[in-house]
């Protein structure tokens, strides 16, 4: 089968989990085994070592694991993107690891702590894409704010060939769509929804020209994550909705209950399917019990419902 390019994605895109062994180091075959199974499940790529995969709390080796992990295991089947990000010289040392690893493209992350200015942002981006061959997708999101001018102008580089908003501001995201639409020709270019939990938000981002988005769900549950991107391509809108009442939602108001929830009940969620993922490593907290009993029916409900449009099909 021919892997799709990362210049064209489609599809829902899988942000897998970094499984930790009980003495707190990479569980290669736990990581091998969740990869598997998603790609088995059809996404439109792997997003490896990114939000979802705990980018921050991994070292550089730790991260050339995950991504080679993540290379093996998709066997040419998808493109494989990896996380990169930091202080410039760390993005520069994670960008040469994906590429040694594999990868197929990079996911750039906003850099720590510091206030960016746009212009001082834009030469971050430039200096990191310089420094690598990979094709690049830019993640606005915290203290990462471009410009439409901003945004225009890293779209122009080479090698950059989409732009991920998570910061929710789709009266800004819609003038930086636009600013690059008219601004870099012809060239290939994507935009995703990068906010969390992005279901819940990406009616209203499709409809400003954003038609790509992670997906967390996809790492524990793809068929719910599969029916509700078919059911917003058919534009469904009573299907959407149920999806959206009777799981997203609750799964949201479930995740805003602790702050660092949005990674670690996801990586419950893996283990309640059997792969043992391992715990989150600090500064993020396990779930509480009472959270771990709503989460189970959360997700059964959600099943339930994905698995009532099968029969019905």
């Amino acid at each position: 089968m021919k892997m799709n390019s990362p210049y064209d994605l489609s599809g829902v895109l899988f942000f897998p989990v970094t499984p930790f062994a009980p003495n707190g180091e990479v569980d290669v075959a736990a990581l091998a085994e969740h990869i598997q199974r998603g790609v088995a499940s059809g996404p439109g790529a792997v997003f490896a070592a990114c939000g979802t995969g705990e980018f921050n709390a991994l070292e550089v080796g730790e991260f050339e694991t995950v991504v080679r992990v993540a290379v093996e295991a998709t066997a040419g089947r998808v493109p494989v993107f990896a996380g990169c990000g930091g202080s410039l010289p760390q993005a520069r040392q994670f960008a040469a690891a994906a590429q040694r690893a594999g990868a197929q493209g990079l996911l750039l992350l906003p850099p720590y702590l510091v206030s960016c200015p746009p212009e001082g942002l834009a030469r971050y981006v430039e200096q990191v894409a310089a420094s690598t061959p990979l094709p690049l997708i830019v993640y606005q999101r915290n203290n990462a704010v471009f410009t439409p001018e901003t945004a225009l102008r890293v779209a122009r580089l080479p090698n950059v060939i989409g732009f991920k908003d998570g910061l929710g501001n789709l009266d800004a995201m819609q003038r930086i769509v636009l600013a690059v639409r008219g601004g870099i020709g012809d060239k290939p270019f994507q935009f995703f929804n990068g906010m969390p939990t992005a279901e819940i938000t990406q009616r209203a981002y499709r409809a400003i020209g954003v038609p790509l988005y992670s997906s967390a769900v996809f790492c524990f549950a793809p068929e719910i994550a599969k029916e509700f991107y078919d059911a917003v391509e058919r534009n469904d809108t009573a299907r959407v909705d149920a999806l959206l009442q009777n799981f997203y939602v609750p799964l949201v108001e479930l995740r805003n209950k602790v702050p660092g929830y949005a990674v670690s009940l996801v990586k419950a969620a893996v283990r309640l399917n059997g792969i043992a993922a391992g715990s989150v490593r600090a500064p993020l907290v396990e779930p509480a019990p009472k959270h771990l009993e709503r989460l189970e029916q959360i997700i059964a409900a959600g099943r339930a419902l994905a698995g009532s449009s099968a029969a019905t099909a």
